[in-house]
């Protein structure tokens, strides 16, 4: 059930891994009234009501002095794709940072992806479906999720799909330069979230009672990608995508965020088509 009060008294929060998702994540907890602090490698721009924190989650000597929090969202990214970048990252950074903190956490949200769920012939999947990650980015994710679960400290994954919005627009420059395909009939699924509304359903389970362990992060909509791609090609004037392979390493399934709307979760996009083309309409389409 969705509640308003902070009934699990969620006053102060670490967002650790404040990239674009982890700052609209904070920001909207500042929105709410919480304490905020978040944690980048980096120097950040000043956000009002955010308290910055420099620390490295891959070096435990970079952590020290953390403050006790009440809760964490760890949302990482990655800033190399390979194995060992997403294992110091995702397992032993996420083991670096709750051993570092002086208090256990009541709660934690870790951002994990579909890409834990492997082939499905377009079928449903959801939180009960068993996990068979393709590629090793899947396979470090389903560990770190397990440590997690492992340890009292609250933890919820959220499996979120391909994320799109302001800055991720490289399908647009794909399909304007004709290198997107898709195979046309094929019935394979696209699987999408604004990350608003990604950032939205991270807040909004920081105060869901009695939590699943597992929560999909997707919209309400999944779209054949031919028919994504088709329609965005149409929008941006760009040549129709050619019948091709899909992309490799995600499987085909239709994920269902039934769960986290019976949380209480809506979709501010819950169509990725409409998602899309206010982005194209707002500017933020590269031109």
């Amino acid at each position: 059930m969705l509640t308003t009060s902070h009934p699990q008294g969620y006053a102060t929060v670490l967002v650790a891994g404040a990239g674009d998702v982890g700052t609209r994540v904070a920001r909207r907890l500042v929105a709410q009234g919480r304490q905020v602090f978040a944690l980048r490698r980096s120097d950040a721009d000043r956000d009002h009501g955010i308290h910055w924190l420099r620390g490295d989650l891959t070096r435990p000597a970079s952590l020290e002095g953390l403050p006790a929090v009440d809760a964490v969202v760890f949302a990482p990214a990655p800033d190399a794709r390979d194995e060992a970048t997403y294992r110091s990252l995702f397992v032993d950074g996420l083991r670096h940072l709750l051993h570092a903190l002086p208090e256990a956490p009541k709660r934690t949200l870790f951002v994990s992806s579909s890409a834990v769920y492997g082939e499905h012939g377009g079928a449903w999947v959801d939180e009960a479906t068993p996990v068979a990650p393709p590629g090793f980015n899947g396979r470090v994710l389903v560990e770190a999720e397990r440590w997690l679960a492992g340890n009292a400290v609250g933890g919820i994954a959220v499996r979120l799909a391909g994320l799109y919005g302001p800055g991720r627009t490289q399908l647009f420059d794909r399909l304007r330069e004709g290198k997107a395909s898709a195979p046309h009939g094929g019935r394979v699924y696209a699987n999408r979230i604004h990350v608003d509304d990604a950032a939205a359903a991270l807040a909004l389970l920081l105060d869901v009672d009695r939590p699943e362990p597992v929560y999909v992060g997707v919209d309400d909509t999944p779209l054949p990608i031919d028919v994504l791609y088709g329609h965005l090609a149409t929008l941006l004037g760009a040549p129709a995508p050619a019948d091709g392979t899909p992309p490799a390493g995600i499987g085909n399934k239709r994920l269902s965020n039934a769960r986290l709307r019976a949380a209480g979760f809506r979709c501010a996009w819950p169509d990725a088509r409409d998602g899309y083309a206010a982005l194209i309409g707002s500017g933020h389409s590269p031109t």
